[in-house]
């Protein structure tokens, strides 16, 4: 099932928002200071191909560098990153078929808010980063 709801949301809405995010993860990049960002956009972009049997829990060891930067990402793009998964998950629950792929985009939201810190890992591991 898992891999099924994978391929739909790979095709409707996965490889789109994947783009994205590696598009922002390249911007990152080219400027030095922000590449961090970046790493944790191409992340994320691993993840919007494929979320459907990983989760996201916190990183051991993350600290104030990670709220830091976190509150930088939420000023500059996490809020509109956040906005932008809450609407398309309301949308695709509106019908039958795409209620697994809005929840799907409604877990998104806490890393696209947050993404510093946290590490994303198979669903049967969830407790495998502490």
């Amino acid at each position: 099932m898992r891999t099924l709801l994978n391929l739909i949301w790979l095709v409707l809405a996965g490889f789109w928002l994947a783009i994205g995010y590696a598009v922002a993860g390249i911007i990152c990049c080219i400027l030095i200071i922000t590449i961090p960002f970046g790493i944790a956009s191409f992340r994320i972009a691993g993840y919007t191909l494929w979320p459907f049997g990983r989760t996201i829990v916190d990183k051991p060891g993350s600290g104030a560098g990670a709220l830091l930067g976190n509150l930088i990402w939420i000023i500059f793009a996490g809020w509109w990153l956040a906005l932008g998964h809450l609407t398309t998950g309301i949308a695709l629950c509106l019908t039958i078929i795409g209620i697994p792929l809005g929840v799907a985009n409604f877990k998104l939201i806490p890393i696209s808010l947050v993404p510093l810190g946290k590490e994303i890992v198979p669903s049967d591991r969830p407790f495998a980063a502490r």
